[in-house]
């Protein structure tokens, strides 16, 4: 029943500038919480009927791009009575995790904080490059291979982790998160998962796992592995 003219008009009024830096992530779950509720019902739903079937399954939902510890709160206190109704509805016994993308420099700033309400992080490294340098992913080929030629950079920061400033962020992260909860559960997902380098310094900070594109995760299981025996080494 929405005219062509009102939807035009919607269209036009979430048109933006950098929407790279812009209304997405946990701001849309913010501003648009019906989106996040269908989707962790979704969820909630799917993880309930396979324990009715007789899997076993932890479902792990990961709330992106918060940048600041109300935001995560927020949504949480929204999210968690849609799940725990879900698992009522069905009469089944589940277990759940609610973790972050940390892929804001301020999230890694504050992990301590944001670990209060986080089961587990996830680092989003290609946004985390992003913000870090100030370049946009989308449009930094323009002038990154010039760089690369002109020995500014040694390596492209999308491709192999910058660890000396992307990592000593992650790291800070790291220490701080598990200052809050000693055990916390952390891992990347980010295209540099599956570059080698990364993967080494991802287990000498400690981080439990590493995501990839399904045709590096060969290349990503001999780097963790030989970062595991060279660690031990």
């Amino acid at each position: 029943g929405l005219s062509a003219e009102k939807l035009t008009e919607k269209v036009e009024s979430l048109h933006e500038m950098n929407p790279m830096m812009g209304h997405r992530g946990c701001r849309l779950g913010v501003t648009f919480p019906e989106i996040f509720e269908m989707q962790v019902e979704a969820i909630a739903q799917a993880a309930c009927e396979l324990i009715k079937a007789g899997d076993s399954i932890i479902p792990e939902i990961m709330i992106p791009l918060v940048g600041e510890f109300n935001e995560l709160k927020w949504l949480k206190d929204h999210l968690v009575p849609i799940i725990e109704a879900t698992i009522k509805k069905y009469g089944v016994k589940m277990t759940y995790e609610i973790g972050t993308m940390i892929e804001i420099p301020r999230a890694a700033l504050t992990a301590d904080t944001i670990a209060t309400e986080a089961d587990f992080f996830s680092f989003g490294t290609n946004d985390l490059t992003q913000m870090t340098y100030g370049f946009s992913r989308d449009d930094a080929g323009k002038y990154l291979k010039d760089y690369l030629e002109k020995k500014i950079l040694s390596e492209d920061p999308f491709k192999s982790l910058d660890t000396v400033g992307v990592g000593k962020l992650m790291k800070m992260a790291v220490d701080l998160g598990r200052s809050t909860k000693k055990n916390l559960h952390i891992g990347i997902c980010g295209e540099q998962g599956g570059d080698p380098a990364t993967i080494k310094f991802c287990h000498d900070i400690g981080l439990n796992y590493v995501s990839c594109s399904p045709y590096r995760v060969p290349i990503a299981r001999l780097a963790a592995a030989q970062a595991a025996i060279e660690a031990e080494k």
